[in-house]
């Protein structure tokens, strides 16, 4: 229960509830200005000053946080589990509320502070204590993703904005549609865990929806291809990661190979060099003993007989001089001879010296060849080395692509399949509880029978998106019927609430719940009202314009006046809330 709202401003009007029915009735003068009307008499900013109270977000220089009210405290009166505290909140200091009365048994409790000594509790704390108190979640169970939460289930019960009467299931526009199958399956007594999980498995749907998407326009890696083709890609890469290893395994490093390899180059170069030596040598040999096989001097017969066939005479000197000749040339003949036979050896024994040098040359050669042949340099080695871990990496990542992809094919079903079976048993739970929902649907449709001439319906079912909620009511019937559809549904939520150990215990609605509504429905839609409260022993509060009131369509039996606990005007400075107009 409510008792008070209070505000150190010295202007503000305190105001006291009582239990059952209280009307907060703003008059309106003809002769007030727009200036004057400005802030209006103060019926919403009452709303939300209790909702501030109970925590809600302080928005800077907006409603209880304008300038003209920085440095005053609000405060409210009421009953938490069954004892009564005082909780009050600073404009300048939002982040934090104190509280007065015993606190002991709270899951949560407030912390004393050292210079003022007042017990003081953060805002998100207090929210989930109230969570506790007036629900009966637990701060394990508020603290949940897609839980239901105070800040959320308050709302409609105390409806503060004018978009919360646009529909009975929504308290602001675009709320996520799991929210609200979360806050309704939660207040209606059905079990809010299933839409919790759905909304859950939804998202992670959602999510392997848009990993596929953003895979197939190539924005991440790791899930291109199919699983068949990455198989392949991963057979051949074991293969050569295995001979690579099996290279590695088998490699011998020697310390001086680069030295040795620089000998084999000098010995290659050394033994082409010499081999072409030694061909010249070879050519030159053969060459000088041809020369030197036909070498033979020359026959002075043969001169003679040369001169005789030309039909020269030759005198006895010039014949006795041609003999010289020939001696002569026999002599030369001789000597070139003798110069090819030892150009002859010389080059034989170079040739012989070559051979050997170039069968010690290749020996060298070819042990040298053997080492290098079965021994690697270690620059050799860690290039080999890094190839094959590179060849690894590629290995494992094709590995956890194909394991990516199956986790993803299998997700992808499995989610499905475990989604049928929550709405299985979503379905089958909603079924069980036939009657809560009875009883929800039975007080909807008393309560609408009792405004309008035909009753509404309040729609409620399972289906493959969840839980679905929706109200029906004639609309042939009367204008405003949107709102008295709210209304219905929010009296049914304060009906059933009333009966609970933990419970708001209160409902409120500002004058916007009967816009455009037909003052026949006004006037019984508040006696309904009236009565259910004092019947069920919780707070109805409503705040009125005074000339929306159908005082002429009221039963004989039936006086609003007794439940005026506040009379407010937008006449003049003190006619408001607040006694200022800012």
């Amino acid at each position: 229960m409510l008792y008070s709202v209070r505000c150190d401003l010295l202007t503000f009007k305190t105001v006291t509830f009582h239990s059952g029915f209280n009307a907060i009735v703003a008059e309106r003068s003809e002769h007030s200005t727009h200036k004057q009307s400005r802030n209006g008499s103060g019926k919403s900013s009452l709303i939300e000053i209790i909702h501030f109270c109970l925590g809600a977000k302080a928005i800077k220089k907006k409603g209880v946080m304008a300038e003209a009210l920085q440095g005053y405290t609000f405060a409210i009166d009421l009953d938490l589990g069954g004892k009564r505290f005082s909780v009050s909140r600073k404009t300048r200091e939002p982040n934090y509320v104190v509280i007065d009365g015993d606190w002991s048994d709270w899951v949560i409790k407030p912390t004393v502070d050292k210079k003022t000594k007042e017990p003081k509790i953060s805002i998100n704390q207090w929210c989930l204590v109230l969570n506790w108190l007036m629900f009966g979640l637990s701060p394990e169970v508020s603290g949940q993703k897609h839980s239901p939460t105070f800040r959320n289930l308050i709302s409609y019960f105390v409806r503060r904005t004018r978009d919360s009467f646009s529909s009975p299931f929504l308290h602001f526009p675009r709320q996520p549609e799991w929210q609200k199958q979360v806050d309704h399956t939660f207040l209606l007594g059905l079990c809010w865990e299933h839409a919790q999980k759905l909304h859950d498995l939804n998202e992670k749907i959602e999510s392997l929806s848009q990993y596929k998407k953003a895979a197939a326009s190539g924005l991440i890696s790791g899930f291109i291809g199919s699983v068949g083709e990455l198989e392949v890609t991963k057979v051949q890469l074991e293969e050569q990661v295995f001979k690579e290893q099996e290279q590695l395994s088998n490699f011998r490093i020697h310390e001086q190979y680069r030295q040795i390899e620089e000998t084999v180059n000098t010995l290659h170069e050394k033994i082409r060099r010499f081999q072409n030596e030694n061909v010249s040598a070879r050519k030159m040999l053969e060459y000088y003993e041809t020369i030197y096989q036909q070498e033979q001097p020359a026959d002075e017969n043969a001169i003679a007989k040369m001169y005789k066939e030309a039909g020269v005479i030759l005198p006895e000197r010039i014949t006795r001089n041609l003999s010289e000749v020939q001696d002569f040339h026999r002599k030369v003949t001789i000597n070139r001879k003798n110069f090819l036979k030892s150009e002859i050896e010389r080059l034989r024994n170079e040739i012989q010296k070559v051979d050997i040098e170039l069968a010690e040359l290749r020996e060298e050669y070819s042990s040298l060849m053997s080492i290098l042949q079965t021994h690697g340099a270690l620059d050799e080695y860690s290039k080999l080395q890094q190839h094959n871990m590179q060849a690894v990496t590629k290995l494992e990542e094709i590995k956890t692509r194909i394991d990516n992809l199956k986790k993803f094919q299998q997700g992808s079903m499995s989610l499905n399949i475990e989604k049928d079976r929550l709405l299985l048993d979503a379905y089958s739970d909603y079924q069980e509880r036939s009657s809560v929902r009875q009883k929800a649907l039975s007080l909807f449709n008393s309560n609408s029978e009792a405004i309008h001439e035909a009753p509404g319906s309040l729609i409620m079912n399972v289906d493959k998106h969840g839980f679905r909620f929706n109200v029906e009511i004639d609309k042939s019937q009367s204008q405003g019927v949107n709102q008295m559809g709210i209304f219905c549904y929010d009296l049914m939520l304060a009906q059933i609430w009333a009966s609970k150990d933990k419970s708001p215990n209160m409902l409120i609605h500002d004058s916007t719940i009967f816009d455009g509504v037909d003052e026949r429905q006004i006037a019984q839609a508040l006696q309904l009202a009236a009565r259910e409260s004092q019947k069920l022993n919780f707070q109805y509060i409503c705040c009125l314009n005074s000339d929306s009131i159908p005082l002429k369509e009221f039963d004989n039996s039936f006086d609003i006046q007794p439940y005026k606990i506040l009379e407010l005007s937008d006449t003049g400075e003190e006619g408001g809330l607040f006694g200022i107009r800012f």
